[in-house]
This record gives C-alpha cells, structure tokens and sequence, in this order.
C-alpha cells in the first residue's frame, strides 16, 4: 500500500503528539490507587508529625490515600533504600530530611547515592532546633553553658537519636564553633527519659516534638538554631546571639525514585505548595515552630547539594564515621 504525502504527513503528526498526550493523560489519571509516604523517623517525631499532616493534604486534594510508612534504622538508610528500590511511578514517596543530605557524607558504603537515585519532588517545611538541657544543669544561658562546658571538659554527655543524625551534627557544629567539647551519647530508642532524668545533660532537638518538654519544664530551652528567635518561643535567643555565625534548621520534603515521570512530580510538587499557602494548613506548620518551604523541583534539587556539601565540612571535623 502506498500513502500519498498528506496522509504521510497527518500520520506523522499524530506520532509525535502521542507522547505529549500520554504525559497529559498520566498526569490527569495520577494517583489512580493508595500511596505511601516512607519515613526514616519512629511515630511522634518531628518528621512524622509532619509528615501525616502532608499525607492528609495529599489524600483530600488527590482522592486517594497517602499513608505514611514509619520505617526505622541505619540512621534512615533503611527507608531511603527502600524508596529507591520503588517503581518510579509516584506512588512510593521518602520524606526527605537534613539526615539524607548529612548520610551522603557520613556513610562511606551505602547501597545507593542519595544525590543520584532520589528525584527531589517538594520542600515541605524548615524546622529551626532547639538547644535544650536538664533543669539541674546551672547554665541559663547559652554563654554560661559555653562556660560551664569549658570548666568541665569531657563531663557534659549530648544526646541524638544517633550517629549523623541532624540534632547530632547540629551539636558537632556547636562544638566547633563555640570551642567546646561535648561527648556524643546517640540513642536507639528515644533520647528523652535520659534527658530527663539527668543521665545526659544536653540535645539538640527539632523543635516540633522540643515545645511538649519545654512548657512543662522538664527541659530548659538555651537557644534555637535559626538566625533569628521565634514566635512560639519568643523568650528563647538564638544562639548565633552568642556564637557569632551560628545556623542550622532540620528541613523536610519530599522526594521519589529518580525516573519518576516530570508530569508526576511537577503534580506533587503543586499539590504540595498548595498546602503551604493554605492559611489553614500554614498555620498547623507555624504552630510547630516551622516555616513553609515552597519550592520548584529545580531550587529544592539545589538545596540539597548546596546542604550535603555544607555538612560535609561539620562530619569531617567530628571525625564521625559510619560504615
């Protein structure tokens, strides 16, 4: 059979929209089924409080359940490598962290490369951390614990829910810039009931599960992380007041299997924003000390390199390691 030219040419044309609407008929079908959020973070952690709430926004504005999916160990490891492993079709998320960013660094033998083989999708939320001691500890002050920790070198214990971990490279960095030495206790299980009973005397901890321990007393707030104070603890310095320089928010977000579909990603990633310009949803994420973090795929891709290579330099100074 011979085609004449302009039926040739109709034939062709139709080829080469196919690809555009199948892009447009995916992204209007997505999600046709459940999704899961993977978190690297036990219930009732700051990542996971937060995480739920991003889980419900997405079931309401997408007509399909995204559950979050609470799996623990290797420092997070463990959930990044699941997700990597997931099909790229936007159904298996990771709730990505400053713990991932810090892991490229930390970890010299991991069975993926978090930088390669996660496609970031969203920020969600920057958490400023909070310096946190025991009542019995004497300092009040950020500079009278710098004092304190000078007079008795080796004797104050720092807690963090493990090595790498966020609240432990935030102390690392306090260390170094204050020039100070704390000894590192990381803790499998929750750090808190050593806290407060004494047996360590110091953490740095995100701020959403910190304002519970601080109102009731049975921990004193020394100083946030942020550059600046804030709101739900406005009596609280920040300790760049006292240690000149001093800046370090945990953050959230979302990210997929690299290869996830760009019309995929492109949905989340509206979907997502929508939340953080909601006055509703804003004001759930402000009440746990946060800021909205709204972002395109591109600036949150550059935001992660731009913080694995910033807590690089603070893992190489704490000589910390992890095989």
């Amino acid at each position: 059979m011979t085609l004449r030219r302009r039926d040739f040419l109709h034939l062709s044309a139709g080829a080469a929209a196919l690809p555009a609407l199948s892009r447009f008929a995916r992204a209007d079908t997505y999600p046709s089924r459940s999704g899961r959020i993977i978190v690297g973070f036990p219930p009732g952690t700051s990542s996971d409080i937060c995480a739920r709430l991003i889980g419900q926004w997405l079931s309401e504005k997408l007509g399909q359940q995204f559950v979050v999916e609470n799996k623990t160990g290797a420092g997070t490891n463990i959930a990044a490598e699941a997700v990597v492993q997931a099909s790229p079709d936007g159904y298996t998320l990771l709730w990505v962290t400053q713990t991932n960013a810090i892991n490229a660094t930390l970890y010299k033998s991991l069975k993926f490369n978090f930088i390669k083989d996660i496609e970031p999708v969203a920020g969600v939320i920057t958490v400023p951390t909070v310096m946190m001691v025991n009542p019995a500890v004497p300092a009040k002050t950020v500079a009278e614990f710098i004092a304190y920790a000078k007079a008795n070198p080796g004797k104050i214990n720092m807690s963090s829910p493990g090595i790498g971990s966020a609240n432990h490279i935030l102390g690392e960095l306090f260390n170094m810039m204050a020039g100070i030495k704390m000894v590192h206790v990381p803790y499998k299980g929750s750090q808190f009931p050593d806290l407060i009973s004494g047996r360590v005397q110091v953490t740095f901890n995100p701020l959403p599960s910190s304002l519970g321990f601080i109102k009731n007393g049975k921990l004193r707030a020394l100083g946030v992380t942020s550059a600046t104070r804030q709101a739900v603890l406005p009596d609280v310095p920040a300790i760049g007041e006292t240690v000149k320089g001093y800046e370090g928010n945990a953050w959230f977000g979302i990210g997929a299997p690299k290869k996830t579909p760009k019309d995929i990603v492109d949905k989340l990633n509206s979907t997502i924003n929508a939340s953080l310009t909601d006055p509703v949803f804003k004001k759930k994420l402000e009440d746990l000390g946060g800021v909205p973090m709204s972002v395109t795929p591109a600036a949150f891709t550059k935001f992660i390199n731009d913080e694995t290579e910033k807590w690089a330099k603070v893992v190489a100074f704490s000589g910390a390691k992890v095989e």
